[in-house]
């Protein structure tokens, strides 16, 4: 099983955990940290703000800020060539 689908195994997974513990921060975040591995970060930041929604001091809430700074960095540059 290549890294791909071993990742998307363990988002299914986690999507089926917090369907049965929707208050778990932790899962939120976890989930959240897949959906960055797979660059698809969209999905990611609506994990780190569910985290973060639910317990403010997740790290998640950290995750968060660093996904929004890559962001703002790469609208500049395609503002700035």
């Amino acid at each position: 099983m290549d890294t791909v689908e071993k990742i998307t195994e363990e988002i299914k997974s986690l999507e089926e955990e917090i369907k049965a513990n929707p208050t778990d921060d932790t899962l939120h975040y976890r989930l959240g940290n897949l959906h960055r591995k797979t660059g698809n970060w969209k999905e990611a930041v609506k994990c780190y703000l569910a985290a973060t929604g639910l317990n403010p001091a997740s790290p998640a809430a950290e995750a968060y800020k660093s996904i929004m700074e890559i962001l703002e960095f790469y609208n500049r540059d395609l503002y700035n060539p």
